[in-house]
């Protein structure tokens, strides 16, 4: 099933306002004749909005919730006002009531009942994307753009597994086909929410925060587009955090793996799951800038060319706990790193960073309230210790296991910072260690001014 066509998905920043969906629709202009497929995110800072309301009715809070929900319905008839002029706008605003008015008796129904749970938490963050997608819809339709709203419920099947949901991609595959690809064959521009799905059985959920990269990827390898292009409000993928390190320079192409671990250890402009579903169909993934759509990017690809640096970018994990388990007598019995991994999958809890010893296991966990229940639980097995303001350093590179004396050129530039754990070897492509979370500003910008003085200009932007 090749469609011919490609994905744009455009993030909440770019779609947060007036201005930026009038943008978003020049840009899609511009590619009419590669046969887009667009997928919205809420407008920015909604979703949060939409918990919030959910958080409030559940607590009893019937009125604070209400309040908010009238003020995100002013958001969205002022922006559609902006956008369609009076005759269109009074035509759409029924639509939009329709779902406010949704909203608001959800809300009260969960405020009777003084409980939110998962699945009435995906129906109201929901809420986001839907409105939105039907916003941008009416207002590529008044720009000129041949436009067409699908619902991602329709398409997007699920699992049950609410606020987190997993993708049925057989049975996504089969309905997209059905329901996009003849749009896009009579040149029409299919619009759709990312982040969310349904059940088989029809009923809403989402696939997590951040999920809408992960939706525009699906939809891509569903249609087997020929790009897909992720529309944000940065010029691409950097060597580090440019808030950490003003130097920062934009990457121009880097492979789905290395993208992969950077946006797993703490590279905020790629959701971590986005790559999968590209890398098994071989689609290229270009991170891209709306409000200054003339600048090229960055080019995710199978595979990126030779790069003459050690590493091409550093990311920075933060709010990081350490774990240490101690049983001098217990860690060569047999099922002893068993019994160690299962208690943590009993309370939910991913694991980052491992290191052994012949005495004691230390792993890094993303920081939470869960960690005092997993600790109480591993101290029927072994002595425990946990201690948080952690953080993990991740360098990417390719091939760094090939690289003699790679860590000494690391740990040479920190020799006087007190290092927590190191990994290198699990993979081929990471360096990854340990430190305090207050030395990350320091540590990162060392890094980079000694990797990163000269760069190939291949791989990196001036």
């Amino acid at each position: 099933m090749t469609s011919n066509c490609m994905v744009m998905k455009f993030g909440g920043t770019s779609v947060g306002d007036a201005e930026a969906i009038v943008r978003a629709a020049e840009i899609v202009r511009g590619r009419l004749n590669e046969r887009p497929v667009v997928v919205v995110s809420a407008m920015a800072r909604v979703t949060d909005q939409l918990l919030q309301m959910a958080r409030a009715a559940g607590s009893g809070d019937r009125k604070t919730a209400l309040t908010l929900a009238r003020e995100l319905r002013e958001r969205h008839y002022t922006t559609a006002g902006e956008l369609l002029g009076t005759a269109l706008f009074t035509e759409f605003h029924g639509d939009l009531g329709t779902e406010f008015e949704e909203l608001e008796e959800l809300l009260r129904g969960i405020s009777a009942v003084g409980e939110v749970t998962p699945r009435t938490t995906d129906h109201v963050s929901s809420f986001g994307e839907v409105l939105s997608s039907k916003l941008v819809t009416a207002a590529f339709s008044a720009h000129g753009i041949a436009a067409s709203l699908v619902d991602s419920r329709d398409c997007m099947v699920t699992d049950e597994t609410f606020t987190r949901a997993a993708p049925r991609f057989d049975e996504t595959r089969a309905k997209l086909s059905e329901a996009v690809l003849p749009l896009v064959r009579r040149s029409r521009v299919p619009v759709m929410g990312g982040f969310i799905g349904a059940t088989r059985g029809g009923v809403t959920t989402t696939i997590g925060r951040g999920g809408s990269d992960y939706s525009a990827s699906i939809i891509g390898a569903a249609l087997e587009a020929s790009k897909i292009e992720i529309w944000t409000d940065v010029d691409g993928m950097m060597t580090t955090d440019p808030n950490v390190c003003p130097d920062a320079r934009r990457i121009k192409v880097i492979s789905f793996d290395e993208a992969a671990e950077l946006a797993y250890f703490g590279a905020k402009v790629l959701h971590p799951a986005t790559v999968l579903p590209a890398i098994q169909k071989n689609i290229p993934v270009y991170i891209l800038n709306s409000r200054n759509p003339a600048c090229e990017g960055t080019r995710i690809a199978a595979r990126a060319p030779h790069c003459r640096n050690f590493f091409k970018a550093i990311a920075a994990k933060r709010r990081i706990t350490i774990v240490d388990v101690a049983a001098p007598r217990m860690l060569l019995a047999h099922g002893f790193l068993k019994a160690i991994f299962e208690a943590f999958d009993r309370h939910g809890i991913a694991v980052d960073v491992v290191s052994t010893s012949e005495v004691s296991v230390s792993l890094t966990v993303d920081s939470n309230e869960s960690i005092p229940a997993l600790a109480a639980d591993l101290a029927r097995l072994a002595d425990v210790k946990y201690e948080g303001r952690k953080a993990i350093v991740c360098l990417v590179g390719e091939n760094l296991r090939e690289v003699p004396g790679i860590a000494a050129h690391v740990f040479g530039e920190l020799s006087d910072v007190k290092i927590r754990m190191i990994s290198q070897g699990a993979s081929e492509i990471n360096l990854t260690f340990v430190i305090d979370e207050e030395q990350v500003p320091s540590v990162v910008e060392r890094l980079h001014k000694r990797f990163f003085a000269e760069l190939d200009s291949e791989t990196f932007a001036s």
